[in-house]
This record gives C-alpha cells, sequence and structure tokens, in this order.
C-alpha cells in the first residue's frame, strides 16, 4: 500500500497509508480540519529478474565497444596471448 503525505493546517505534515483506489482524505484524523495532500517525490523501484537489467536493451554498438574494451574477442587480446605462449 502506498504511503501518502496530506499537510493539516494545525497539526503539521503526517503520513497516511492508503489503498490506491480510495479516495484522498479531506479531514484531518486528529483535528478534523481541511488538509491538503502534498504530492511525494515516490519511492526507488526495484525490478528483479530477467529483463530489467539496465544492459539488457543496449544497442548492438554499445555491446561491440564493450566487448572490445573487455577484450573479449578482440584480436588485441589474442596476439598478447599468443606472445605470451612464445616466451
Amino acid at each position: 500500500m502506498p504511503t501518502y503525505e496530506y499537510e493539516c493546517p494545525q497539526c503539521g505534515v503526517f503520513e497516511q497509508f492508503q489503498r490506491m483506489t480510495e479516495k484522498p482524505l479531506t479531514r484531518c484524523p486528529s483535528c478534523r480540519r481541511t488538509v491538503r495532500r502534498l504530492i511525494g517525490s515516490g519511492a526507488g523501484l526495484l525490478f528483479k529478474g530477467n529483463g530489467f537489467y539496465l544492459t539488457d536493451y543496449r544497442s548492438e554498438s554499445y555491446k561491440q565497444a564493450a566487448k572490445r574494451e573487455s577484450g573479449g574477442g578482440s584480436s588485441e587480446s589474442k596476439n598478447s596471448a599468443e606472445s605470451k605462449e612464445r616466451k
């Protein structure tokens, strides 16, 4: 359930757990004065599972550049490995 922030002119800011389908509060639960719902910053989302990682949606050019930098299949890494074997 999301947490919503409200501001009461007398009590100040308070949080209220509500379902998304519930209507916003109009009165403070403590003093019964009119309240105003605040715009919250929200919470960070954490996606788990396949398909949610940043690298899953990279362009082909990015993937090729990353491969070159990591040495995955580049001719430089093969040449250096061959030269080490000769020594």
